[in-house]
């Protein structure tokens, strides 16, 4: 773990007294207990409102990033196992579309409440299975979870009022939108639970029914939402979820019963998707990679600005799609910058997910960080400076030091391709249209921030950036009430938001 700062070992006057004790102010870590989450050894799918083998009995096996050890062993669903989640979906639709929208909110609210009831669980489970800090998994991910479930619970009996109702045929308005029926549904490794919520709260609030398949390493916290669909009294069939890997999310997609997908994940599949489902009428919001780029301009204030790099980064191990991993700064604070950036990454605490104190966790796969470390070698190669603060790695499972590249030109791979992990690429410019220019030279456009005292050059500059997102003087916020997603490579329709139902309605 990276050495505490070294203020925190000065001794204060008086040599006999506690304070003045090296000691005193020695590193305690904080763990969270794993007690408060019981994993069993195995899970099934989670089919009409019960838990099934997968019809060949394949299984897989789960693992906690950090240490490596076996969590669970899953059922590894195969094309027997799509069709049956998909016709229970079918069936269940029948009813779930028909109950008035102020019905289906109950369910939704409840599902809200029980997921706060449990969130220390969740969070310990989302941390094991995941690698990310409990301090992200219990305050930002778990709160934000319930949030979404809570929003589109008050929005399933105002469909009609949303803006995009039907039409009566005499010319009237206030026609409620119809659902499109089952939505399959494939979410990511980074935030399991969040991306999961995501998807199924507007789902279920405009009335559709869902098959969704969780990320191979991180299926956990989807089979325990599964028991919370249960405990809340959720009909049988409205929710389905479905694990295995690739080949799983294949099928899913492929099957002529789902009116609609949902993907967040890599460009490259999406692209898969979108030519899979290509001619056959079926709806998808794709929500792909990204290269967000984070501009700091001279009159920005510094040690704020600092903050926001950090957040934009080194948030969830860089493992976030809208990560702001290429810095653009202006010249003439560069080195201001840099200076007070380093500093401050001397500060993390990278180790052990559990531990409250930590800031940096694990890397989620041996496969991400195989990639991470190939790419970042590939800058090096390439001829960028690379940085890391004095950092002591776990010696199980997967690490990569928070890293800052230098002399950086667009050219690098690095600050082209998305590396997905703790990476950050530093570019400078002289000129607001230089920033415009560089920021917008990618093939992503999912994310971007701005950094400046002056409101006027916030708006003209967002303006121009051709990002789904753009953060002013922050990064990495985000909130039910507003949409999410990209243009270009980063994919296509929005979630989150009032946008986030029309995707799920046919208008």
């Amino acid at each position: 773990m990276a050495s505490a700062p070294a203020s925190a070992s000065a001794s204060a006057s008086g040599s006999g007294s506690a304070l003045g004790s090296a000691s005193a102010f020695a590193y305690a870590p904080a763990p969270e207990s794993r007690a408060i989450v019981d994993i069993a050894p195995s899970y099934g799918l989670f089919i009409d409102g019960e838990f099934t083998e997968a019809s060949d009995g394949k299984v897989f096996k789960t693992v906690s990033p950090s240490t490596e050890e076996v969590l669970s062993e899953v059922a590894q669903a195969g094309a027997d196992d799509i069709d049956r989640a998909v016709r229970a979906a079918r069936k269940a639709f029948e009813k779930w579309s028909a109950l008035p929208g102020a019905e289906r909110a109950k369910y939704l609210f409840r599902i809200a409440r029980i997921i706060q009831e449990r969130s220390r669980e969740l969070a310990v489970l989302e941390t094991l299975d995941n690698g990310k800090p409990i301090r992200e998994t219990r305050d930002a991910d778990l709160p934000l979870v319930a949030a979404h479930f809570f929003y589109y619970a008050g929005w399933a009996d105002k469909l009609g009022h949303a803006g995009f109702g039907r039409r009566t045929t005499d010319g009237g308005g206030g026609a409620a939108p119809r659902p499109l029926g089952v939505a399959g549904q494939i979410i990511p490794w980074n935030f399991p639970l969040l991306m999961l919520a995501w998807k199924i709260a507007p789902a279920l609030a405009t009335g559709n029914t869902v098959v969704l398949k969780p990320a191979e390493t991180t299926p956990l916290s989807a089979l325990f939402f599964a028991d919370i669909c249960r405990q809340a009294g959720l009909p049988k069939g409205v929710v389905n979820i479905v694990t295995g890997d690739g080949g799983t999310g294949a099928a899913l997609v492929s099957h002529p019963g789902i009116d609609k997908v949902a993907f967040t994940g890599s460009t490259a599949v999406g692209k898969a998707i979108a030519r899979e489902i290509a001619g056959t009428g079926k709806r998808a919001t794709l929500e792909l990679g990204g290269k967000g780029a984070n501009i700091v301009f001279d009159d920005a204030p510094i040690d704020q600005a600092v903050e926001g790099i950090v957040t934009g980064i080194f948030f969830n191990q860089g493992q976030v799609c809208c990560a702001g991993s290429r810095l653009l700064v202006q010249e003439s604070v560069q080195d201001e910058l840099l200076d007070s950036l380093k500093r401050r990454l001397a500060t993390l605490r990278v180790g052990d997910p559990l531990d409250k104190n930590t800031d940096l966790g694990a890397i989620n796969s041996a496969e991400q960080l195989a990639r991470i470390t190939a790419l970042a070698d590939a800058g090096e190669a390439e001829g960028a400076e690379r940085w890391s603060p004095a950092c002591e790695l776990p010696s199980s499972g997967y690490w990569f030091a928070p890293t800052v590249f230098t002399n950086v030109t667009q050219a690098h791979t690095i600050a082209r391709d998305e590396i997905f992990g703790p990476v950050l690429s530093v570019l400078t410019f002289r000129t607001p249209e230089e920033a415009v220019a560089k920021a917008n030279n990618t093939q992503y456009g999912l994310s971007a921030g701005i950094w400046t005292e002056k409101g006027s050059r916030i708006l003209a500059v967002a303006s121009k950036l051709r990002a789904g997102v753009v953060w002013a003087n922050t990064f990495n916020k985000f909130d039910p009430t507003s949409p999410f997603g990209g243009y270009k490579e980063s994919g296509y329709g929005r979630e989150g938001g009032r946008h986030g139902l029309e995707a799920y309605l046919n208008v």
